[in-house]
């Protein structure tokens, strides 16, 4: 299978491809190395994914990923330094290669930013997202895996999250976008029969995280002896997934998708084990053998208070698993953060 994915070379994406070509697929990598964090990381990411070690000269970043397309070519994989809002360009990818499925793991991420730059993540997003619908009509893809987020259910007051909760009151603009993706992914399903999943992640992490997310973050900061920013009592929760359940979550869709017609679902893939963020810091401290130092700071705007993932249709529909408790993931990250 020739499978297509946006934002290949990002945390998800990059695990996701290393998983499929260890499996014998094919892969069209399409990611525009966004700035939202250093675009060497990506690099490494990619490298790592597609098997190679980190043997590579930063100069700058247009020559960089240049080296790095060629670098990692091969029969089976492909890379291409592309914004999805740019639906000429795209229309040229789509038009090179014989695609089976699209998984669209690109977007602009991160809740608080969302509410600085609105604009920019409606653009991305959805326009983004719409574009390859689009091409998807075109040239006649009737398959495609979405990623969604935890972010749609906002301050659900109804524990654990259920995929019939009623998501209409998203509380950033970066949820909203999601939820906008979900109901239009509705439209092309139901318009041209795309058949389609829609994931709604919760809180992924584990090696190659981003550096921004709280795990990472937090992890660095002690290590450096640094301060870390503590928002609110401590009492906030998430439903933290390791990123190996959340590949084997994607891959199980995979397989859904390309076993049935006519679907249009959406899907929680979590771990249903929440962990407040005092417990989480607590973990790392005892991880580092360090203690935190903590900036005091108020809930920021959009952010949620918990999230707790009920998998009951992911377990039913696709056979999810969820294998990693909370200490054994923070463990492996670990390991990973220590000798990078």
């Amino acid at each position: 299978m020739r499978y297509l994915i946006t934002g290949g070379s990002g945390f998800i994406g990059s695990h996701l491809i290393e998983s499929l070509l260890k499996n014998g697929h094919s892969v069209i990598n399409v990611d525009n190395f966004d700035n939202f964090y250093n675009y060497q990381i990506k690099i490494k990411n990619t490298l790592e994914s597609v098997g190679k070690t980190l043997d590579f000269d930063f100069s700058d970043k247009e020559n960089d990923i240049k080296n790095l397309i060629i670098t990692t070519q091969s029969d089976n994989y492909t890379l291409y330094f592309q914004d999805i809002r740019h639906k000429n360009k795209l229309e040229e990818i789509f038009r090179n290669h014989e695609i089976d499925m699209v998984i669209h793991l690109a977007a602009l991420a991160g809740v608080r930013p969302s509410i600085e730059r609105p604009l920019e993540y409606e653009e991305v997003n959805v326009k983004g997202t719409m574009n390859l619908w689009e091409l998807c009509n075109e040239f006649n893809i009737k398959k495609f895996i979405c990623a969604s987020s935890s972010s749609v259910y906002g301050n659900n007051t109804k524990i654990p999250f259920s995929e019939t909760d009623n998501v209409d009151n998203p509380i950033s603009p970066y949820a909203a976008t999601k939820k906008c993706c979900e109901i239009l992914g509705h439209v092309y399903h139901h318009l041209y029969d795309i058949n389609m999943i829609q994931l709604r992640f919760f809180t992924v992490y584990g090696p190659r995280q981003r550096p921004d997310l709280a795990i990472h973050k937090f992890t660095r900061l002690i290590s450096e002896n640094q301060e870390i920013p503590y928002y609110g009592d401590g009492n906030t929760a998430r439903d933290y997934t390791y990123i190996d359940d959340i590949i084997d979550g994607i891959i199980k869709s995979i397989d859904y998708l390309e076993q049935n017609t006519k679907v249009y679902e959406i899907i929680n893939l979590g771990e249903s084990e929440v962990i407040c963020l005092s417990d989480m810091l607590s973990a790392i401290e005892k991880a580092l053998g360090k203690t935190a130092s903590k900036k005091m700071l108020p809930m920021q705007p959009g952010d949620v208070i918990k999230t707790n993932a009920d998998i009951t249709k992911a377990r039913t529909l696709i056979g999810y698993k969820p294998a990693t408790d909370f200490q054994n993931g923070i463990k492996k990250f670990m390991e990973w953060f220590l000798r990078k």
